[in-house]
């Protein structure tokens, strides 16, 4: 056997489709000197008994790119490796058997369009002409993906290690990986074992590809992999007769897939209900393994599928297979550099869809560890998105029983998650209950969506129409605009930024200027190189050597990861002070008036003007009161430490109902936001959208001699757009909008939503998205004519690079 290297540029670890992949992707960037090691064989884990399915259409545009990269790449691998990787475009249908299934099918369609790619809404007659043996009787119609497929998982993998190997990667299998030398956030060397033989090779960096190993690898590695093994059932027939080459097939009412192999039909499931496995570790000598028959488990699929398939109750069963795979808390797979290690790299996790990714997220990983850059928005599937607590392996079981089945439930919009809920609690939180909070979850914190009125079920009812919580929505809405509106914000990342050289670093990171006096407050965002967002925050200003930056939720781990990597040196100390504070937004027309009831501050606009903090007395507490609006109208976020929390909710609350004012949720400020055309972080904006296109230039000061992206900046100036984000309203005042639905300028798709809302007080649908306008004026963009599709039909839209509610920003600053 070779001898293994003493170093490596790259140590991958972990030896099926996604390993290899990264391998391949490596070597064709032109790193030679890259290792993969393999405990068992190539494919052993996962890969081999993946069911092979390469569909094109994802939730999001680069995540699509990425699925059909793989497509591309499967075929063109045959012919440079001389393997045959299985692949063929048998294409797809996938089906509905209710009219909410229907709705997110043809909305599905209109969104391939808007990525790009083909896909056919069909009649059930169109069904049973493509697939002649299923019973269509009680189908309301599907769509077809021509470009989707098949392949051999075991072959594509191989296929990719051989043409890794042909570029000078070296692999070796049966090498165990069995521990590392950590030196702060680096791994100097990886230490392994070969049969008797054991060794250590330093390294430059070192990626987990592990698989369903992933999490307890990730440990070993200083890093935060949530994934969670589950069973995955499926069966193969017997050979049916004449049963033909047939599109791969999606049954999702009935958690269902069909893919005809060689003769034979290959059905499996993604049931409501999963079975978690290996909660205590995966086995050590877990190879090309499966799991023992669980038929009572998979029976109620059988039934339907028969039902379905009625030749299959003359056809006896050839496999029944039951083997493991990984699944993530939100069903997106894990990518990219880990927040907590400098040269620690993830991909592992890929909830059944790794066949599909493995080409694309292998690319997308090598261009990043070969920039040091994204290639372009990866937040969908970013590591840095998993937060520490999701690491519990509690938490992870019990998430993944739930997980595993929403990949075939409805993609209802808004819908919530049902296990693994109350991890993360505001203070407030039992206080909102009381009061008829809905909560919603993110990133694991309880967050008020809306609130019920009394007598009303406190329950989301899901549909793709007005669901039943609309009406409050409105209410809150209106609340915000004519009166005034409490809701929580405790789950905001604060993040505190404190030293002597504090301001120096956030003028090097953040685009706008940081050097303002104390107790001001500027919106800003963190620019990559070239000029894109990787995050929109605001930074208030609380001393000469402190500042509070304030980030999303969501991407609280992220900021601050981006924070540190960029720290260095500096004389600065960043301390996560996010459960320290509650935040307490009052926001509306009479805000002021509320405030004043609890307070015996000044909140003037002479001595509190918008953009700026001052600490105030309210009820018998300290607080710190923020004048600034996410909603477009006159309002306070109060910044309380916890303890103190529940007596100023209570000072404000009883100021609200004397007012006549209302508890409001995240919902609203959605709805208020985009009538007001604030961007959304990782929606609106991403690192890949300019921040001149983004329309935020007036969040950047490039008199500043040295920030990240500033040149990207003056560049972008001197070369004029090539896009811009626009806002849309539609005419109609009866669809809904939510995201990815085609734009179409003069009746040609030119874009895609990037956000939508329903505007209450504008009465109407609110989006947004990036138009292309190279070479063009303002007045030349919004010359044309504007539609949205949804599901197929066309609605005519206004368009604004103006905000459509109070467009001069006037009552946020009376």
């Amino acid at each position: 056997m070779p001898n293994l290297p003493t170093h490596a540029r790259a140590v991958i670890i972990g030896g099926g489709v996604i390993g290899c992949s990264l391998a391949y992707h490596l070597a064709q960037k032109g790193w030679r000197d890259v290792v993969l090691l393999e405990r068992k064989q190539l494919t052993s884990g996962t890969t081999w008994h993946a069911a092979g399915l390469i569909g094109q259409l994802r939730a999001s545009q680069n995540m699509t790119r990425l699925a059909a990269y793989s497509a591309e790449l499967y075929q063109a691998l045959e012919q440079e490796t001389g393997l045959q990787t299985g692949f063929r475009r048998t294409g797809s249908i996938s089906t509905a058997l209710t009219a909410d299934r229907h709705e997110e099918l043809l909305r599905q369609a209109s969104m391939a369009r808007a990525f790009g790619v083909e896909a056919e809404p069909i009649s059930t007659s169109d069904i049973k002409a493509r697939y002649p043996h299923l019973n269509t009787s009680d189908m309301l119609g599907g769509v077809y993906l021509a470009s989707d497929g098949q392949g051999d998982p075991s072959n594509i993998a191989l296929a990719m290690a051989k043409g890794a190997r042909q570029k000078g990667v070296q692999i070796f299998e049966q090498t165990e990986v069995t521990d590392v030398t950590r030196n702060g956030r680096r791994v100097e060397a990886v230490h392994w074992q070969r049969g008797e033989e054991s060794g250590s090779i330093t390294c430059d960096h070192v990626v987990n590809c592990a698989g369903m190993w992933g999490h307890q690898l990730g440990r070993m590695l200083g890093s935060n992999v949530p994934l969670q093994a589950c069973e995955h059932f499926y069966i193969v027939t017997e050979t049916i007769p004449d049963l033909g080459q047939l599109p791969v097939l999606r049954v999702t009412d009935e958690c269902a897939y069909y893919k005809e192999d060689a003769g034979k039909l290959l059905i499996g499931a993604f049931e409501p209900n999963a079975k978690p496995w290996g909660m205590g570790g995966i086995p050590k000598d877990f190879e090309f393994d499966q799991l023992p028959e669980d038929f009572d488990h998979f029976e109620p699929i059988l039934e339907k599928a028969v039902n379905r398939m009625p030749v299959l109750a003359q056809t006896g069963i050839h496999t029944f297979f039951n083997g493991p795979e990984s699944f993530t808390p939100d069903d997106a797979y894990h990518l990219g550099q880990a927040p907590e290690m400098d040269n620690v790299w993830v991909a592992a996790g890929f909830n059944s869809i790794g066949i599909q990714s493995a080409g694309g997220a292998g690319m997308a990983l090598a261009e990043w560890m070969d920039s040091g850059e994204k290639p372009f928005d990866l937040g969908d599937v970013d590591i840095a998105r998993m937060h520490p607590f999701q690491g519990n392996r509690h938490y992870l079981v019990e998430r993944a029983k739930e997980s595993l089945g929403l990949l075939y439930a409805d993609h209802y919009p808004f819908r919530q998650k049902a296990t693994a809920r109350g991890v993360r609690r505001s203070v407030l939180h039992d206080r909102l209950a009381d009061e008829g909070a809905v909560f919603g979850e993110l990133a694991g914190w309880e967050r008020a969506n809306w609130f019920a009125n009394p007598g009303q079920t406190a329950d989301y009812r899901y549909s793709w129409k007005r669901q039943n919580w609309f009406e409050n929505a409105a209410q809150e809405h209106r609340a915000i605009r004519e009166n005034v509106g409490l809701y929580d914000m405790s789950s905001f990342g604060k993040l505190r930024v404190e030293g002597p050289e504090a301001c120096a670093f956030l003028n090097h990171i953040c685009g706008a200027e940081m050097d303002v006096a104390p107790g001001r407050i500027v919106y800003t965002q963190f620019l990559n190189a070239g000029g894109g967002i990787e995050a929109d925050v605001t930074v208030t200003r609380l001393s000469e050597t402190a500042y509070l930056v304030v980030t999303p939720a969501l991407t609280r781990l992220a900021d601050e990861t981006w924070m540190r990597r960029h720290l260095r040196d500096a004389r600065a100390v960043i301390t996560d002070m996010t459960a320290a504070e509650t935040v307490i937004a009052v926001m509306g027309p009479k805000a002021r008036d509320l405030m004043q009831r609890v307070s015996p501050n000044d909140f003037s606009n002479a001595n509190n003007p918008f953009g700026t903090a001052q600490q105030v007395e309210i009820g018998m507490a300290l607080a710190r009161v923020h004048r600034v609006s996410y909603v477009g109208e006159l309002g306070w976020e109060v910044y309380v430490s916890t303890d103190m929390a529940l007596h100023v909710f209570d000072a404000l609350n009883t100021a609200r109902v004397e007012m006549g004012g209302r508890l409001c949720g995240l919902h609203v400020m959605d709805s208020c936001r985009m009538e007001k055309g604030f961007r959304h972080f990782g929606h609106d904006i991403t690192c890949e959208d300019h921040v001149l296109e983004a329309g935020l230039g007036f969040a950047v000061k490039t008199d500043k001699v040295d920030f990240i992206g500033r040149d990207a900046v003056l560049r972008k100036r001197e070369a004029g757009l090539s896009k811009r984000l626009v806002q849309f309203k539609l005419r109609d005042p009866a669809p809904l909008l939510y995201h990815a639905e085609p734009i179409l300028r003069d009746g040609q798709v030119v874009g895609y939503i990037t956000s939508g809302s329903y505007g209450h007080h504008l009465g109407a649908a609110m989006s947004m998205g990036y138009v292309p306008c190279e070479g063009e004026t303002a007045a030349e963009l919004l010359a044309s004519s504007y539609e949205i599709e949804i599901a197929g039909e066309r609605f005519v839209a206004e368009a604004s690079l103006k905000p459509f509610y109070d467009p001069k920003s006037e009552r946020v600053r009376q």
